[in-house]
């Protein structure tokens, strides 16, 4: 496939990007910063911008496009990363308005320029608890897609925004339009220096929900989406089956969760996030885990 990819410099987005590059897609990223990958073009767009982000949808994805003479390829997908990836990095009305403002721009300029599918990066702030202000417990475990949405800070709030700006224009367009609520992304290196730590207090991990997802199988996700046609819109959890923790789930449910409804029965290691719906609908298999990395 051809596809403008944009936030493709970012922690995720630089996996991701490779994963498919390696997969044989061509991939043009559009990004504030050059990812600097061989084979991937990178090109600096401001996606707050739409003219810039119609520029970037309309533009050649390398030189050697221009060969054939046979005028300019149209990309057959979009994957929509880039974004402030949370709150204090800029102050709360710049988090919003770029956030918002960027996925709007990208998914009008996807519409009218009539691109068949859309994967965007959501999140699992969405769901109100990992930047509240004090303690959220979940309505239910494990939190699944028909959870409610209740944010109250402005990163949470401009994803919520863009899964309703996204499901409006699927439904005037018909195409399909993917959200990934992502669950905290990690790399490698993070198992290492963050996660033995976690035996000894688990506490850390509270805001998000006590899970994660390797960067290895979000890559894995964003493929299955670009695979799977005619959903049309749908939001997908994208989380480990298991807990980023040692304690298991009902040591974790008496300390933290004391009250809180189990919807369906939970084994020792299930993530209090769930992946069921990616799993039957996609075909996702999350393949890598942080016990396996450390030996646990």
């Amino acid at each position: 496939m051809r596809i403008l990819f944009t936030g493709g410099s970012g922690k995720a987005g630089r996996h991701v990007v490779r994963h498919l590059a390696d997969e044989g897609h061509r991939i043009l990223n559009a990004d504030l910063s050059p990812l600097g990958l061989p084979g991937v073009p990178d090109l600096i767009t401001d996606l707050t911008d739409p003219g810039q982000v119609w520029g970037a949808m309309t533009s050649y994805a390398g030189f050697e496009e221009l060969e054939p003479g046979s005028g300019l390829p149209k990309f057959d997908a979009v994957v929509h990363f880039g974004a402030l990836a949370r709150i204090l990095i800029k102050p709360d009305c710049e988090t919003y308005r770029v956030n918002t403002l960027s996925t709007y721009n990208v998914l009008e300029a996807a519409a009218k320029l009539d691109i068949p599918k859309v994967v965007f990066a959501s999140s699992e702030t969405t769901y109100g608890i990992c930047f509240a202000d004090g303690e959220r417990k979940p309505e239910y475990l494990p939190i699944d897609e028909e959870h409610p949405v209740v944010p109250e800070d402005a990163y949470a709030l401009s994803k919520v925004s863009n899964e309703v700006t996204a499901r409006g224009i699927q439904r005037r367009t018909g195409q399909d339009i993917y959200g990934l609520r992502i669950s905290n992304v990690c790399e490698v290196e993070d198992y290492h220096r963050d996660f033995p730590a976690y035996a000894e207090d688990p506490a850390p991990r509270l805001r998000n929900i006590f899970g994660y997802i390797d960067v290895r199988d979000l890559s894995q996700m964003v493929s299955r989406c670009l695979a799977t046609d005619g959903l049309g819109f749908e939001l997908f959890n994208v989380a480990n089956d298991d807990l980023a923790v040692p304690q298991d789930n009902e040591t974790l449910r008496a300390h933290f969760y004391d009250g809180v409804p189990v919807k369906t029965p939970m084994q020792p290691r299930q993530a209090f996030y769930s992946n069921a719906k990616a799993r039957r609908m996609l075909g996702f298999s999350p393949q890598h885990d942080w016990r396996s990395t450390l030996g646990g």
